[in-house]
């Protein structure tokens, strides 16, 4: 749907202390990885990834960080927001396949999404790798260590809680621990985090599919200002989520974005 859908805000639940998820009661029919545009009247339309869609409601797990988000934290239940969408590609969902899915920060929402359907529909196996600051900001951990078939890793930048450093550190030791099955690496979240899951899948010659950020404007290919340098792709019609042979491809992917002027921002 282009036009948006006025719903109101079923319920609110807070993730950790800077998160909240905002609930709603719609058919959204979504995969994991794709997007919707949250319009607030007055204020802004801006995409948000889908943390949880089980048909009968969805949530959308969000940093209040611009001025959207933190006009959004402001609502209450009973509040009407306008969405559209879903918009975008997914992750994929394969049978007799062991995914490491790897979450920075709010990634970790569609990644949950992804690993709650692998563990309905399929008999693919999960690490599900999640990392943050510290423990009190990790998203999910509980929520996955719940389904089956799945193992929830944890990396805090303290050691608060899990591997101490960063989540990527333990990709080579968990692909190794694989024993031949095929394995796709899926992740979301920073983008420096991101290319270094690349770089992993790269060396160890493993599938990979990436979830690619980028400033959007319209969420249907209108205006082309999340466009990726060379291929022109449009990141939300042909992206977010792009395979390992794309975002090899992405020159900008690790190097920089662009903001909403289309001038680069480099990392």
């Amino acid at each position: 749907m282009h036009i948006p859908q006025m719903l109101s805000i079923k319920k609110i639940t807070d993730e950790n202390p800077f998160v909240k998820t905002f609930w709603f009661n719609y058919n959204l029919n979504s995969q994991p990885g794709q997007f919707v545009m949250l319009w607030i009247p007055g204020i802004d339309q801006k995409p948000f990834s889908i943390a949880y869609d089980d048909s009968a409601e969805f949530g959308l797990t969000i940093f209040a960080v611009g001025s959207l988000s933190k006009k959004l934290f402001e609502l209450r239940v009973g509040d009407r927001v306008g969405i559209s969408g879903p918009y975008g590609t997914a992750f994929s969902i394969q049978n007799d396949t062991h995914y490491i899915t790897v979450a920075g920060g709010y990634g970790a929402g569609p990644l949950g999404l992804l690993t709650e359907r692998l563990a309905a529909t399929t008999n693919s196996t999960v690490d599900f790798c999640v990392g943050a600051r510290s423990a009190d900001l990790l998203l999910f951990k509980d929520r996955m260590a719940k389904l089956p078939h799945t193992t929830v890793q944890v990396a805090t930048n303290d050691g608060s809680a899990g591997h101490t450093g960063f989540i990527t550190d333990i990709l080579s030791g968990l692909i190794q621990k694989s024993h031949g099955k095929k394995i796709i690496l899926a992740t979301c979240g920073p983008e420096l985090m991101e290319k270094k899951v690349l770089d992993c899948a790269n060396k160890n010659n493993v599938d990979c599919e990436v979830s690619i950020e980028r400033f959007m404007k319209c969420g249907f290919g209108v205006c082309g200002q999340c466009c990726v340098d060379p291929l022109g792709l449009r990141m939300c019609m042909e992206g977010p989520v792009v395979n390992r042979a794309t975002a090899n491809s992405i020159s900008e992917f690790g190097n920089y974005h662009r903001d909403k002027s289309g001038a680069k921002i480099y990392y």
